[in-house]
């Protein structure tokens, strides 16, 4: 008898394997039982989501712990911030300062770098139809970029501050010390045209001072890497970093046109409201006495 079962089991098998006559009744057998397999699967699965749900839960209430911590750290500096910024907009209107600019623009998404390898040049995707104009700056999240120097029609061209012919004005944040900063072709800035005696520490930061009338005020540009004084020279050399990511590819944003200043007024209304011009006229309308 068993061996009759053996025989019809080889049969089978040598059928199935060169005919495939049993597919059909496989295919059969997995949609019956593909039920059963998935409630057998239930009890585990169950217990799976059950712990990751769980364990999620922990996580999150871990997470929300540490956040109420770190606001309640930070809440006095965070008070004092908005203190401070209270306290400035009422200084700025005590003295009529004009307040600072917006710094408006527009996301810009790097496509490739320029075919020149002697300069440092990128080009974004924003052009003449998207309202660029040459000489817009250009920033990323961390500092300045560079600068638009052409515009086509659907992209531009940025001249990055690490270009041997980009310089941008700046000053440098720990003393208020105004200069220039020059691209060096090579990835990095020189800060020239500081006497050898200048106060610039290394990691001194550089932003800028906004006397181009390109670029507002306080955008971070450089920081100092290495300072070199020589007494032959009448000024020290300055090597600097950028702070933005010049040489990686990514989003910019470039920057909106400062706002100009408003006209002031023609010098011969200004006289003319003078009260010494209104004396003279009323004097001249007077009419004179009889003796």
């Amino acid at each position: 008898m068993l061996s009759l079962y053996v025989a019809i089991s080889l049969s089978l098998l040598v059928l199935d394997t060169k005919f495939h006559y049993l597919d059909l009744i496989r295919q059969a057998l997995a949609v019956v039982t593909h039920p059963l397999q998935q409630l057998s699967h239930a009890p585990a699965r169950g217990f799976e989501q059950a712990g990751e749900y769980f364990q999620s839960v922990a996580t999150l209430q871990d997470e929300n712990q540490r956040l109420k911590h770190a606001k309640l750290e930070n809440a006095p500096m965070t008070l004092r911030l908005y203190q401070l910024e209270a306290e400035n907009a009422r200084l700025r209107r005590l003295l009529s300062v004009k307040e600072r600019q917006a710094a408006g623009g527009q996301v810009a998404q790097i496509l490739y770098t320029a075919r020149d390898p002697f300069t440092r040049r990128v080009i974004v995707d924003k052009g003449q139809q998207d309202k660029i104009s040459s000489g817009l700056p250009v920033v990323d999240d961390a500092g300045v970029v560079g600068q638009v120097t052409r515009v086509y029609p659907f992209v531009s061209e940025v001249t990055l501050i690490t270009d041997k012919d980009q310089a941008i004005p700046v000053q440098i944040v720990r003393n208020g010390l105004r200069s220039v900063v020059f691209g060096l072709g090579n990835g990095q800035l020189e800060l020239r045209f500081m006497p050898a005696n200048a106060d610039v520490q290394k990691d001194d930061l550089l932003v800028t001072s906004g006397l181009d009338g390109i670029f507002l005020p306080g955008f971070p540009v450089a920081r100092v890497l290495a300072v070199e004084r020589d007494t032959a020279y009448s000024f020290a050399r300055i090597i600097c970093v950028p702070v933005a990511g010049v040489e990686n590819f990514g989003e910019v944003m470039v920057l909106a046109a400062r706002e100009a200043p408003p006209p002031r007024p023609a010098l011969a209304e200004a006289v003319e409201g003078a009260p010494e011009e209104k004396v003279l006229k009323s004097k001249k309308k007077r009419p004179a006495r009889n003796p």
